[in-house]
């Protein structure tokens, strides 16, 4: 019993921090409802137009903002006080969810106004998600318990991947799309207050005033993340992965009534597989004591994920299809978390805001473009064979990312030395 007390208190280790307790807590009941918002969103579109295409588009629409202004963001978050930022993006959020839900409460929405209000929902994700990422390391009082607190994050998000469109999916069948959406904005509530309740240390609370202008902070920092190779492989590998793999999320409409014969229920069984899967990834990530050998499961996961995601694309069967996207889900949350642990351990402080940028591009804004091109592609040769692409892809990456894997180690060893992540022993 004290040997399993001794192995929880380890997975949780960052919320001995006050502040990254309120903001794990708030975090895990908005990410709850923005997860239903996400299903209620697909299946509305796919109600309203019976489309693959428009589901591509609807997708597009909410990450093109992220893909073209969250690099400028990682300026402004290396400047401003995240704090604040997020305080202003969560309450910003909220409206756009509350105005999605009264569209579909009063039986007047349009897919016009759902492109744009996820036009709009893209613009806030493009400030929020890199400074959710730098500000993980402001609130997390020991730095050797960040690589645990981005590993609760995950956790936090792939519980909500669980939970969210499952319960989705009974309310959409209940009583409709517009409740989900109300759920969602009024979920907001929780992280606001959460917000509000820390107590933040003066420099947390200090602007970054630099006077350089924005191009030459953004240069300075692309030239950085992309001249170091660990960076550069990492971020082209999770880019690979999102653009070819995550479509998927998408199209799981077309699976869940065409392929399944199923109807709401089914589309949240099938997303909830998928963050139950992440949600066991995430635990074991948070298990860990040390950020040595996240590297092999860097290279492994995205061959696992092509390879479930091929089973889950040919599969006819409902027992398969959650099996293939229970491995779907962890084997993208061990790689994209795992990722984010290696890149905020050796990143410079001063440039974090920046590369958190170029991580949230990669993991979240080429899904914008993979969204529009699944969609397209499932219209010309079918949603099946467009995910078999995909998994190859993945797999293909995955493999030439391994072959890397000996000379980034290198070139990563003495940044860990300097840290005392290694001993000179090693």
């Amino acid at each position: 019993m004290r040997l399993d007390t001794r192995r929880l208190n380890s997975i949780f280790r960052a919320l001995e921090s006050r502040n990254y307790r309120l903001f794990f807590a708030g975090q895990g009941l908005s990410l709850i409802g923005t997860w239903m918002t996400q299903t209620a969103t697909i299946w509305l579109v796919y109600d309203l137009t019976n489309s693959a295409l428009l589901l591509g588009v609807v997708g597009f629409a909410q990450q093109i903002p992220n893909f073209l202004l969250t690099p400028f963001a990682g300026v402004f978050v290396d400047r401003w006080n995240r704090h604040r930022t997020l305080l202003i993006t969560q309450v910003l959020a909220m409206i756009q969810s509350l105005a999605l839900a009264t569209l579909a409460l009063t039986g007047t929405v349009q897919i016009w106004q759902i492109i744009a209000l996820s036009v709009f929902q893209g613009f806030i994700n493009a400030f929020d998600m890199p400074t959710r990422q730098a500000f993980v390391v402001e609130i997390v009082e020991k730095k050797e318990n960040l690589g645990n607190a981005i590993a609760l994050n995950s956790s936090v998000f792939s519980g909500a991947r669980l939970i969210g469109p499952a319960i989705a999916g009974f309310v959409i069948a209940a009583v409709g799309t517009g409740a989900c959406f109300l759920i969602d904005g009024i979920s907001y509530i929780a992280v606001i207050t959460g917000l509000l309740a820390m107590r933040l240390p003066a420099r947390s609370l200090k602007l970054n005033a630099s006077k350089e202008p924005i191009w030459q902070k953004l240069t300075e920092g692309f030239t950085y993340a992309f001249g170091f190779p660990p960076i550069r492989s990492l971020l082209l590998l999770i880019a690979l992965v999102s653009f070819m793999g995550m479509p998927y999320t998408v199209l799981a409409p077309i699976f869940a009534t065409e392929v399944l014969q199923g109807g709401p229920q089914t589309l949240g069984f099938l997303m909830a597989a998928s963050g139950l899967g992440a949600l066991m990834g995430a635990i074991y990530l948070s298990s860990r004591q040390t950020i040595i050998g996240l590297g092999k499961i860097i290279a492994t996961a995205p061959a696992v994920f092509g390879l479930a995601l091929i089973v889950f694309a040919l599969s006819h069967v409902l027992w398969l299809s959650l099996l293939a996207l229970l491995f779907v889900g962890a084997s993208l949350i061990l790689q994209a978390t795992s990722s984010n642990t290696i890149l905020q351990t050796i990143v410079d402080e001063d440039k974090r805001g920046r590369v958190m940028s170029f991580y949230t591009v990669a993991f979240i804004s080429m899904v914008t473009f993979g969204n529009l091109a699944a969609g397209s592609l499932a219209s010309q040769i079918g949603a099946a064979n467009t995910l078999v692409i995909g998994g190859l892809f993945c797999i293909l990456g995955s493999l030439l990312f391994t072959r890397q894997l000996p000379a980034l180690r290198k070139l990563v060893r003495p940044i860990y030395l300097r840290m005392g992540v290694l001993s000179k022993a090693h």
